[in-house]
Order: structure tokens, then sequence, then C-alpha cells
């Protein structure tokens, strides 16, 4: 369903999303959106949480390649550096 509503932006940028289409979308105060262009349009899409049983599935899937490639707890620090230090080399 597409709908059309008017809506200014304020000094700050701040645009006020109609109270029907925050109601159909379900956005409460606080709820995050994600805002995209192609340059000419804009998009707003409501963000929503991750479920916990995908955590706990990325967990799981984590622990498996740990496994698989015996990748111990005590290598993480030394990993998390060598993908810093490139970042930080990208720059």
């Amino acid at each position: 369903m597409t709908t059309l509503e008017i809506t200014s932006v304020s000094s700050k940028g701040q645009v006020v999303i109609p109270g029907a289409m925050r109601t159909r979308l379900g956005i409460k105060v606080g709820d995050k959106l994600a805002v995209i262009t192609d340059g000419e349009s804009v998009l707003m899409k409501p963000l929503e949480a991750p479920k916990l049983s995908a955590f706990r599935r990325l967990i799981a899937d984590a622990h498996a390649y740990a496994g698989r490639t015996g990748l111990k707890k005590a290598d993480v620090p030394a990993a998390i550096r060598r993908v810093r230090d490139a970042n930080r080399a990208r720059r």
C-alpha cells in the first residue's frame, strides 16, 4: 500500500513522520531508522532488533569454526590486533 503524506524539514534537519505512518509501521519513540539515498530520493527504513536466536546461531557457528581451525581463546587478542593494525594501515 502506497501512501502520500507531506511533512517539513526543521532547521536542524529533523523530519516528522506522520502519526498514521508511524502507527502502521510500528515505529515507537527511540526506534532507529536506516536512512538511505540514491542521490535523488530518501528512504527511511525501521531497523528491527536482531532476534536472540540469531545471536545464538552466530555464537554456535563461531565455536564450530574455532574448533575446525584450532583457534583458541588465547589467540583472539592477537587476531584482533592484526585486524586493527591492517585497518589503520589502509587509512
